[in-house]
């Protein structure tokens, strides 16, 4: 079997050093806050849609394409290898909806799905949407949020054709076929249908930060301007969202911090009645609502529950001096999400960085968990719509394992697989690949552990190539997850590796807290600490060590080169969050307000001190650097593209090695990426043939 690709030539890696990458101006910009002076000489880039902006950005664009032109055979390779591998005429599981199936296909040789439904018990499948056809002329289309109304014959959609996530809802009526012409502008794409089949609520975003800050009511049929405004948000760290119970009584909307939320609801079939409020927002008390006869149900970190309890009240009286324990607080468990079924109560929860589902009967005749045996794993519920079902759909995979759709029946114990994510690769075999969990010692002596997975035929004793992938903030777990185009790694000598660090949830809220605000640089050296045990055991070494991250993930890749640029041998950045400080300060640009629980106020000076300490864009030093594949688009709204673009600059000023410094930006995308599936492998096949390339080198 093919381990490598033909190693680059001396021709070719001359050809490289004798291109001059883009030097972009300096134009000296001081930002001055608490007496302190930062210069600033990239600052120009924030002016979005200036000739020099653009100019710059496409320059780094050829430059990219000048130093890999002769990777292109290895990324089409790699492309149509990982495309071989997906079943491209698919279909998801259908799952039973309010009388109908619902159903998603695609179909071999386009990019996006259609949606049909079928009455149950029927045949004759009903067309609801062809994106393909939908999305002709769009760089970008992504379709959101498909909403049925109660009676069946209304649909509300969302669609994004920028990639900034701003959505148009667009409601469709099923009876005719027809689109409505009153379109509903600048929303998060969601919504929620009242009981009486007409009236719509839906959130909105603030024009400039892009904040979801105002909950609507529309009545079908009215003009789209004419919709009325029933909650405002109007604390800035908070967002807002509208949602409908499971039972189909209740419309709530929640507004939530960090460390915060607040939950109203009314009735679903008096949708012009007043919201109430369940429980007034305090700090630091977290809380959310689910229905189940006549109470309210309540997730909550109430009274110290670090890792969430669950309590109930009657509807009548939902304040919190009448709340009762229901499920107890655990120390050792994190409480992650519960179902409510007619008969059932189940409870998504994890122990020792494990998912657990529990089931549990309200009369207390049955309370026992599915039986999980791996030593790493993912199972989470999903798509479970029907209230009164003893019928339990999860979703199950590991890193060695495709995923499958079980349904689990409550009652009897007994599980049918639905589906099996097909790999369309008759040389497969889940048994050729290894998974592991091993465990690293961070800086202060907590130990970190590591999802590991390669395969077995291909292991050296000596040492492998190996990417190590981390995200480790906003206590999102990064759980141990089958990919198809990982193989293209794997097949050729790889090790991949999930270094779960603190800032995720993997151990439990305290993992995550012991990750963010003035804890954050744990989330940093906890990395390091893995990519030191890494090389330690011989699973590879520096010079065969490659990182990766996006977003947050993208600050963790930043901080790692600036504090221990001599582990890597290349870095892989997809749209990084790496101006912490300047961004942190600009309270009109989106997200900045709501994440000063995770990450600081730097209008405050300790936290102003404390994230200039490991802002990668701050900390850019005169030292050598890895090799570098950095990535962004253009309209991403979560992290702007200016971001990534003064880093890769400043780094190209400071940086004292010859090593690749690549920044490529897609001027149609945001912070997701491409929309259609196979442009998103072309991305992924980018990404891969750089860390080859690289590999091949050494060669």
């Amino acid at each position: 079997m093919l381990l490598y690709f033909i190693s680059c030539s001396a021709l070719n890696y001359q050809k490289f050093m004798s291109l001059k990458a883009p030097i972009a101006k300096k134009i000296a910009h001081v930002h001055d806050k608490h007496g302190h002076q930062r210069i600033d000489n990239y600052h120009w880039m924030t002016q979005r849609d200036a000739p020099e902006v653009m100019d710059y950005l496409k320059s780094e664009n050829a430059y990219y394409e000048k130093v890999t032109e002769h990777t292109n055979e290895m990324k089409e390779q790699l492309f149509e290898e990982i495309k071989g591998r997906i079943k491209e005429d698919d279909e998801s599981v259908p799952y039973l909806l309010n009388g109908y199936w619902y159903i998603s296909k695609m179909k071999t040789g386009e990019s996006y799905p259609y949606y049909y439904r079928r009455k149950d018990g029927e045949e004759k499948e009903e067309l609801l949407f062809n994106v393909n056809e939908m999305a002709i002329g769009h760089d970008y289309y992504k379709l959101t949020s498909i909403n049925i109304s109660p009676n069946n014959k209304m649909l509300a959609y969302g669609i994004d054709t920028k990639g900034r996530r701003e959505y148009t809802i667009f409601i469709k009526n099923l009876e005719t076929g027809e689109t409505l012409d009153q379109n509903l502008e600048l929303t998060t794409g969601g919504s929620v249908w009242a009981n009486d089949n007409e009236t719509l609520f839906f959130t909105r975003k603030d024009p400039q930060t892009l904040r979801a800050n105002k909950i609507f009511k529309y009545k079908i049929g009215a003009p789209a301007t004419e919709n009325e405004l029933v909650f405002e948000e109007k604390d800035e760290i908070f967002n807002c969202f509208v949602y409908k119970t499971l039972s189909e009584r209740f419309i709530m909307i929640k507004s939530s911090a960090t460390l915060s939320d607040e939950v109203r609801f009314i009735d679903a079939d008096f949708p012009d009645s007043t919201f109430k409020i369940v429980q007034e927002r305090q700090d630091v008390m977290e809380y959310s609502v689910s229905h189940y006869q006549d109470s309210f149900y309540i997730m909550t970190n109430k009274d110290g529950a670090t890792n969430f309890k669950v309590m109930k009240t009657a509807i009548e009286t939902p304040e919190m001096e009448n709340w009762q324990d229901f499920i107890a607080h655990d120390k050792e468990v994190l409480l992650e999400d519960f179902d409510l079924f007619e008969d059932y109560f189940v409870i998504s929860d994890r122990f020792n960085g494990l998912n657990r589902i529990r089931i549990k009967a309200w009369d207390n005749t049955v309370d026992y968990f599915l039986p999980f045996e791996n030593e790493t794993y993912t199972a989470f519920t999903s798509a479970n719509f029907q209230f009164q079902t003893k019928k339990l759909r999860y979703n199950y995979n590991s890193m060695t394992l495709p995923p499958s759709v079980i349904e689990f029946d409550m009652e009897t114990r007994e599980e049918v697989i639905l589906k099996t994510q097909p790999i369309e690769d008759p040389n497969f075999n889940a048994d050729d690949y290894q998974s592991e969990r091993i465990w690293a010692t961070a800086k202060d002596g907590v130990k970190v552990p590591i999802s590991l997975v390669y395969k077995k035929d291909l292991i050296k004793e000596e040492g492998n190539p190996l990417l190590q992938y981390s995200y480790g903030s906003y206590g999102h777990t990064i759980d141990p997850y089958f990919s198809i185009s990982r193989l293209s790694l794997l097949d050729r000598g790889f090790i991949f590796a999930i270094a779960h660090v603190r800032g995720g949830e993997y151990l439990g809220r305290e993992w995550y807290e012991d990750g963010k605000m003035f804890s954050k640089r744990n989330t940093f050296t906890d990395f390091i600490a893995c990519s030191e045990y890494l090389i330690q055991e011989k699973y590879t070494s520096a010079s065969q060590l490659y990182a990766s991250g996006g977003s947050a993930g993208g600050l963790l890749m930043g901080a790692i080169i600036n504090m221990a640029p001599h582990l890597y041998n290349g870095i892989l950045s997809a749209v990084p969050f790496v101006d912490v400080v300047t961004t942190m300060l600009d309270d009109s640009i989106p997200l900045t307000t709501g994440e000063y629980d995770e990450w600081g106020n730097p209008n405050n000076k300790d936290s102003y001190d404390y994230m200039l300490s490991y802002s990668p864009y701050d900390q850019v030093k005169e030292q050598d650097y890895p090799n570098m594949l950095v990535t962004t688009g253009y309209h991403d709204s979560q992290v702007q593209y200016w971001e990534p673009a003064k880093w890769v600059a400043k780094l190209r000023e400071k940086k004292k090695d010859n090593n690749l410094l690549l920044f490529k930006t897609d001027l149609a995308s945001g912070h997701s990426g491409a929309s259609g599936r196979y442009d998103a492998l072309k991305e992924v096949a980018i990404d891969f043939a750089f860390l080859l390339d690289l590999e091949n080198r050494k060669g």
